[in-house]
């Protein structure tokens, strides 16, 4: 491997859940490790119990490729393998953690090895963080304040939650005819419907679409096409069914139009997923959760990704749950994992110079 070779940490997040499973399993593919060097923060004697467990129901052996799990410090160079499973020690506290339920140990186990992967990234010690999926129960449980992951790297980093933004990018393949990809940001965050809707303002838009066509130019190597979406049904119908369209979000459109950004909106959000899916957008800002998360997950939730938008560091992640109900019965799926490792992969062979600027 040559010395720009991505660094990336890997955290499994709520350890009662799927994610430790999904992490041994995409750490068995072979062609992630000639591309990266990968470490996981974790615990070493749980990687070692799901490593045992994944032998005897992992029918497909996709997590059977590993040989050993090992304990490393985070500064040990050497490169990463499929055969040995190298750990970076999070301070976890040593507690019984109920496997397959919401917890508050199951909180802080995620937490804990989040945060640890941040500071790593942040001292120079990694390029990047890909995160497997936590509960938002355990962690409040755990006393921590914030919704998931993304306010609470936010946080870490020292920032406001509304500085930073959550995309879902689907990788190009099926569900996206004549598409590089598809990347959806959303304007507001993990916020119930009625609060949301009083958090979807014009500077709101504007930062959203902005970081939207940041990232995406890092990732396509080209300027996107982006659309934004409506927020009441029909566009609006030009007033009849709510007037956020003209007062809200076609000024937002207009501000980030003048800048030079290839935008068009607000469209409908009920038709402007199938166009972008056949290939005419690259983007779309979505004014809330549920309006870019269940076309992106219908289209493709296995290989979708989340990735932190605003951030100091690079932070890509699963886009589903922990699936506590498929724990432990050899079902659990990890392109998602897969797709998020490639995309850490792919930021971190990339500048940030142009990010930080549109984002400030």
């Amino acid at each position: 491997m040559s010395a720009a070779t991505p660094r990336l940490l890997i955290t499994c997040g709520d350890p009662a859940g799927i994610g430790p499973e999904i992490a041994v399993i995409a750490w068995s593919d072979a062609s992630l490790h000639a591309s990266a060097r990968l470490r996981l923060v974790a615990n070493v004697e749980l990687m070692q119990r799901v490593v045992a467990m994944l032998a005897t129901t992992d029918s497909a052996g996709l997590g059977q490729g590993i040989a050993r799990v090992e304990a490393v410090d985070p500064h040990d160079p050497r490169s990463s393998s499929p055969d040995t499973l190298l750990v970076v020690e999070a301070p976890l506290p040593c507690e019984p953690i109920p496997c397959g339920v919401a917890s508050a140990a199951g909180g802080r186990f995620a937490a804990a090895a989040v945060l640890m992967a941040s500071q790593l990234v942040r001292a120079g010690d990694a390029d990047g963080i890909v995160t497997g999926p936590l509960n938002k129960a355990a962690l409040a449980a755990a006393g921590y304040d914030v919704p998931g992951h993304t306010e609470l790297l936010a946080r870490d980093c020292g920032l406001a939650d509304d500085a930073v933004s959550m995309m879902l990018w689907l990788p190009a393949g099926p569900g996206l005819q004549h598409s590089e990809g598809l990347g959806v940001v959303h304007v507001t965050l993990h916020a119930g419907l009625a609060n949301a809707l009083q958090d979807i303002t014009q500077p709101r838009i504007v930062d959203a679409g902005r970081r939207l066509h940041a990232m995406l130019r890092r990732l396509l190597g080209r300027e996107p096409r982006l659309a934004v979406a409506a927020l009441n049904p029909h566009g609006g119908e030009g007033g009849l069914f709510g007037d956020e369209e003209q007062r809200v979000i076609a000024p937002a459109v207009a501000a980030l139009a003048a800048e030079g950004i290839d935008v068009v909106g607000p469209l409908p959000a009920d038709t402007l997923f199938a166009k972008a899916a056949a290939g005419s957008f690259d983007g779309i800002v979505a004014e809330y959760h549920d309006q870019g998360h269940i076309p992106i997950k219908l289209l493709g939730m296995h290989r979708a990704v989340n990735i932190t938008l605003g951030l100091p560091i690079i932070r890509t992640s699963v886009a589903h749950g922990t699936a506590f109900d498929l724990v432990g019965t050899g079902l659990a799926d990890a392109a998602s994992m897969r797709s998020a490792i490639q995309a850490a992969m792919r930021l971190a062979a990339t500048t940030p110079r142009e990010e930080a600027a549109a984002a400030s």
